[in-house]
């Protein structure tokens, strides 16, 4: 999904207060309110299926999957996100009783776009690093097959490309496993990746 910039500075109590009565998604980095669009036929082919797999084999486990409409907030440099999908394992943690605000995820996939893939990797995935129970951060392109998989080893991150169709994904963090043919079912391309 797309993000854009808006220059508007809230505070991270005005921002909460505001999206929840907003009609649309809105993220919030350091201050800077980032209008979210609308996604692509591709985009949601591959958020619907990688949900899809991570929720058929954790639906009898203590984890539970959401997709974009379950915002995250990061820390210290406060922020708030809406992740494609995200999986938080053992007990939820939210911000308050509105239970809209994940604070815990194990897991975040983000589904890249052209216009998003800088930022993603970028801003994004610095304000994720800071968040202690995340262990997996899952890139997805949208135009070719290509799958970055961040991990936490020890204290630092690590990175694993997969770019081909008979690879499969690991999670290790939440024991899961995906066949990058399955995240990209039925997604074409103009050019053959």
């Amino acid at each position: 999904m797309a993000a854009i910039a808006v220059q508007t500075h809230l505070t991270p109590e005005e921002y909460l207060a505001w999206e929840r009565k907003a009609p649309f998604k809105n993220e919030y980095l350091s201050g800077q309110i980032l209008a979210m669009s609308g996604a692509s036929r591709a985009h949601n082919l591959i958020t619907g299926n990688t949900f899809n797999g991570l929720y058929n084999q954790l639906v009898d486990r203590n984890c539970e999957v959401y997709t974009g409409e379950m915002r995250v907030k990061a820390t210290p440099t406060t922020s708030y996100f809406y992740p494609d999908i995200v999986v938080v394992c053992d007990e939820p943690r939210f911000e308050d009783d509105a239970f809209d605000t994940l604070l815990n995820p194990t897991v975040v996939v983000e589904v890249l776009s052209p216009s998003t893939a800088a930022y993603d990797k970028g801003k994004k995935f610095e304000s994720y690093k800071q968040i202690a129970s995340l262990q997996e951060y899952i890139l997805v392109s949208q135009d070719r097959v290509n799958v970055e998989r961040h991990f936490r080893f020890g204290t630092q991150w690590r990175t694993i490309k997969f770019q081909n169709l008979a690879d499969v994904l690991p999670l290790d963090s939440i024991r899961c496993e995906l066949p990058l043919s399955y995240i990209y079912r039925r997604v074409q391309w103009t050019d053959t990746p």
